[in-house]
């Protein structure tokens, strides 16, 4: 995915499924776009969050 997508999505009001490349789902929470990184959530706990590359995002 690439920051501009990523960036769209987390500024929606429609829920739209989103997945790191090892399947895991997640939110995003967070995009930093200089960095082309983000912030997310995996799997719905709010505990378990991750700063990944927008590349390992993926769209469903």
């Amino acid at each position: 995915m690439d920051v501009n997508r990523a960036k769209q999505i987390y500024s929606s009001d429609s829920t739209i499924k989103v997945h790191l490349d090892d399947g895991d789902s997640v939110w995003i929470e967070n995009v930093d776009e200089a960095k082309g990184m983000a912030t997310v959530q995996v799997g719905g706990n709010p505990v378990n969050t991750k700063t990944v590359s927008v590349d390992r995002l993926q769209e469903r």
